[in-house]
């Protein structure tokens, strides 16, 4: 009996092919005759049209043999699957389901699976791929009880227990061998050093003969800390040279990390240059302190913190991406002479658990930006709609991008109740949020990937809406299922005039899940609202024109004393990295005492001894460092 043709679900066929071949596969069935099974396993089927298909055992779709010719996986391979399991329906499956507690997984499999077998499977080739691959260290997520592997370019799925023919991976064909290789090598690793956890993240190393990493990272620590010294106020031309040539240095060793932190450090110091609106003193300082804190913590985990095993860009076969709506803005144009509206648009992957963005900007204003096209539609089309594209390129930043060629096919269709569909990762409770929030590593070493914390929340409840007028800032209180309670938090931008209004009319009409990027603050969770799914469907607050819907003013909140401390502590110290830690006047120090105290009476010990550390000697960058990692830290974990 072929077990691994029972084991196929509709979903793992849907993942090998698509949703459509699988749908008419199944309405064609009736006119199926029986398969003929050989002695050796292999199944044979025929068709109405002539084509006739022929499954092999220890083989999967994309090498079965279909006389219709069509190129991949076709109808008539999936068509031969539902037919076989159409005529054993009676007999009791003891393949089990992949990702169910009581599917039959042989023991430690696929770890268990050993190079000469992946060689014998794959040549020496893939395996020659697979170890480039690793060769500068990787990080991979393993999930056991869903027979999931994933890889910074992509997701492996194991469909079918003990058969490596069945393997749904999201990457391109000419990829896909030796990603699977890699799957394999990090389900061993697991095995081998977390036995009994089913989620379980494993760093992958390849040759001990690699340059160190952190040596590497000793010329951009030395840039970064000249800024420091020098201050942005007296940074010319030769050290945003120096910083440029870094970046460059960063890029050809593949530290995508900190060559995305320099670049974002370099556009701040062009924007002071320019008197730009968008420059941000109090970045500034977190930049300088995540490149010393990446060169400081590469030695432990440098596929983590560096981003060394994330490739430039990896083009993703056809793929099936949920909207969450999205952010406007306005930015300097890419001359420096004219502004251009932006628009960064959520995409969820419900297949990999992740969330990309696609992000755009056009060259002056020419009409409502919610019309403005984008990836072949309009942008409040994609905002509020479902993706399947087959010329989706995902960069290591999950920045997702469609082919605009003629053969590039990309199709929008409505949302409808897709948020529901999404898995418990994307779409948690609070309490889940909240647990997720406080598993994340310090901000400052983890990956640099957009949407990272963007999340589609359930709302059973509105308890409370105000407006508080002085910070043009409209607050709700909302609850799910649970009873837990979390902020739903927007402030006005110019760039988004009727976001607000907006906001205000969803959130009275019985809205049933917001989606937005979710943070914790004064001890709970807050959600800045990326879009509002209520009855009457998906709303996109910063795609909405004004209508004066926004309640009247209520009154400011109640001043939190802790995040009012970090704050005052952080403003201090980018105040002293803007002017220079060389370049202070004497007075900084005494500013710096009841900064302190602050600190103190709030219960912040430790970052109170950070500050007066540094108010001993505000020159030293090392003391300065330590305090402001400790503020970043402590106001992420508040």
């Amino acid at each position: 009996m072929r077990t691994d043709l029972l084991a196929l679900t509709t979903d793992a066929l849907a993942g090998l092919a698509n949703r459509g071949l699988v749908k008419r596969a199944t309405r064609d069935l009736d006119g199926v005759p029986p398969v003929t099974s050989a002695g050796d396993g292999t199944v044979e089927a025929s068709f109405a049209d002539g084509a006739k298909v022929t499954l092999p055992p220890g083989h999967g779709l994309d090498t079965a043999d279909c006389t219709c010719g069509a190129p991949g996986i076709c109808r008539h391979r999936i068509g031969a699957v539902l037919a076989y399991q159409r005529d054993h329906a009676s007999i009791p499956d003891t393949a089990g389901t992949p990702g169910t507690p009581d599917a039959a997984v042989p023991a430690g499999w696929p770890g268990s699976v050993t190079d000469e077998e992946l060689t014998d499977r794959f040549g020496t080739r893939t395996m020659t791929a697979a170890r480039r691959m690793v060769g500068g260290g990787l990080t991979a997520r393993v999930r056991r009880q869903a027979m999931t592997v994933e890889t910074p370019s992509a997701t492996v799925r194991f469909l079918v227990p003990g058969e490596l023919g069945f393997v749904d991976c999201d990457a391109r064909a000419e990829s896909r061998d030796a990603l699977v290789v890699v799957a394999v090598w990090a389900c061993r690793h697991a095995d081998a050093h977390e036995p009994d956890d089913h989620d379980v993240t494993v760093d992958l190393t390849g040759q001990a003969d690699r340059q160190p990493v952190p040596a590497a990272m000793a010329g951009v620590a030395a840039t970064a800390g000249e800024l420091l010294r020098t201050g942005v106020v007296s940074a010319d031309e030769v050290l945003v040279a120096a910083l440029r040539r870094e970046h460059a240095a960063c890029e050809r060793a593949n530290l995508r990390w900190p060559a995305a932190a320099l670049a974002e450090l370099v556009e701040q110091l062009t924007a002071y240059g320019t008197r730009s609106a968008q420059h941000d003193p109090v970045r500034v300082a977190e930049l300088i302190a995540e490149l010393h804190a990446r060169h400081h913590a590469a030695g432990r985990a440098p596929s983590r913190v560096l981003g060394t095993d994330e490739p430039a860009e990896t083009p993703l076969r056809q793929v099936r991406l949920v909207a969450l709506g999205c952010r406007v803005g306005r930015a300097t144009g890419e001359d420096d002479t004219e502004d251009a509206d932006t628009a960064e648009v959520f995409l969820a992957h419900p297949g990999t658990e992740t969330v990309l963005a696609v992000r755009h900007r056009w060259a002056g204003r020419t009409g409502a930006i919610a019309s403005r096209r984008i990836a072949g539609t309009t942008l409040e089309s994609l905002a509020a709609g479902n993706v399947v594209s087959e010329a989706a390129v995902r960069s290591a930043g999950r920045v997702v991008r469609f082919g605009a060629g003629r053969l590039a096919r990309t199709t929008i269709s409505p949302l409808g109740g897709s948020w529901t569909e999404l898995p418990r990762a994307l779409r948690p409770s609070v309490t889940e949020a909240l647990a997720q929030l406080t598993g994340l590593p310090p901000r400052v070493v983890r990956p640099r990937v957009a949407a990272e914390l963007v999340r589609v929340m359930p709302v059973t409840e509105v308890r409370q809406v105000r407006y508080d007028a002085g910070a043009q800032r409209l607050d709700a209180v909302v609850a799910d299922s649970d009873g837990a309670a979390a902020t739903v938090s927007l402030t006005h931008r110019a760039a988004a005039p009727g976001a607000l209004d907006a906001l205000a009319d969803a959130l009275a009409r019985d809205p049933v899940e917001v989606s937005g990027a979710i943070r914790r603050a004064h001890g709970g969770l807050v959600i800045e609202p990326y879009a509002v799914h209520t009855a009457d469907g998906v709303v996109v607050p910063d795609l909405a024109t004004p209508t004066g819907a926004v309640p009247p003013p209520t009154g400011q909140a109640n001043p939190d004393p802790l995040a009012a401390a970090i704050e005052n502590a952080m403003a201090l110290l980018a105040e002293a990295a803007h002017r220079g830690l060389t370049r202070l006047p004497p007075t900084i120090a005494t500013r710096a005492t009841p900064i302190a105290d602050a600190l103190r009476r709030t219960g912040l010990t430790r970052c109170a001894e950070a500050v007066d550390a540094w108010s001993t000697n505000p020159a030293d960058p090392v003391t300065w460092l330590r305090a402001e990692t400790r503020l970043l830290t402590a106001g992420e974990l508040h």
